[in-house]
């Protein structure tokens, strides 16, 4: 059958057919065969001065077990067709938050890896991309703080993970950077003037961001330590007048350090008191309307 493996009774008229000196083309006709598998056969499988049948079968046969495909590995989790898509889907996520794309889905091959992590090898693999994209890409993370390099178990190369604190240390940036924001916008309305445009936009900017990461670091503060600052608000505004911690220790039957506690938290995360704000007179304390709460035309309007 033209197309199929030659047999034994196939390689033996062969080898008649040769000794009667005809020619690959009329042995391909006769076998129903192209004159290249004849060629092929007799130039693979020839002997110096002959071809012999018996030899050619059994090297056709050591050449076929030698082409035997290896069993292929399973595929892993990382490798289906859903953890793929799952990639891409979530990168184009990531990258409307202003993640480049490229970078996007690297970080989500990352973060799906196992905890071994990935070579930069790996991820050129994965993702079908240029070891250029890749190496970018990792450089873009790790000003963010958002992969890590580990040593390969070769010592020949870098694999690249994400580590369980990688969202701690995110999130620690992020409020730093938001604090930086904040006091950068006060810096410029006192250059642009608290009245003009540029002054009100820096100000509802500085707001915001003030806001956010109060509200990030208040966050890290132990359940006890907030729940005291809220007694000591509860107690300056019960009190309406300004009072001393030693005042505050005395009525709220609390040891002097305990008064003094809650009332750095709140002077170290201002969120707390919102609306109002910590004022220190001397050695009081008092509560007034946290002064960003209101624009200064709002103020005006509602003095006496």
């Amino acid at each position: 059958m033209p197309g199929a493996r030659l047999t034994p009774e196939d390689r033996r008229q062969i080898a008649l057919w040769l000794a009667d000196d005809l020619g690959y083309a009329e042995i391909g006709r006769r076998l129903g065969r192209p004159t290249s598998t004849i060629s092929r056969e007799v130039a693979r499988n020839g002997v110096p001065g002959d071809y012999l049948a018996d030899h050619a079968q059994e090297a056709a046969g050591d050449r076929a077990r030698r082409r035997k495909p290896a069993r292929p590995p399973e595929p892993t989790a990382a490798g289906t067709e859903p953890a793929r898509e799952f990639v891409d889907e979530f990168a184009v996520l990531l990258a409307a938050t202003g993640l480049p794309r490229m970078t996007a889905r690297v970080f989500v091959c990352l973060l799906t890896a196992d905890a071994a992590g990935l070579t930069s090898a790996d991820l050129v693999a994965r993702l079908h991309v240029s070891p250029a994209s890749v190496s970018k890409s990792i450089a873009y993370l790790e000003t963010m703080d958002l992969v890590v390099r580990r040593p390969d178990v070769s010592g020949r190369r870098e694999r690249y993970g994400i580590d369980d604190d990688v969202w701690l240390r995110a999130w620690q940036a992020d409020t730093g950077a938001h604090t930086e924001i904040a006091t950068a916008t006060r810096r410029g309305i006192e250059i642009f003037g608290e009245g003009t445009t540029a002054g009100a936009r820096l100000a509802r900017m500085g707001q915001f961001f003030g806001r956010l990461s109060e509200h990030m670091s208040g966050s890290t503060l132990a359940e006890s330590v907030v729940y005291d600052a809220l007694t000591v608000l509860a107690a300056l505004m019960y009190a309406a007048r300004p009072l001393t911690p030693a005042d505050l220790a005395a009525a709220l039957g609390w040891p002097p350090e305990r008064a003094t506690a809650a009332l750095d938290a709140i002077d170290g995360q201002p969120a707390i008191a919102d609306p109002f704000a910590l004022q220190a007179i001397g050695a009081t304390y008092s509560l007034i309307p946290r002064p960003d709460r209101l624009t200064p035309a709002q103020r005006h309007a509602l003095a006496p």
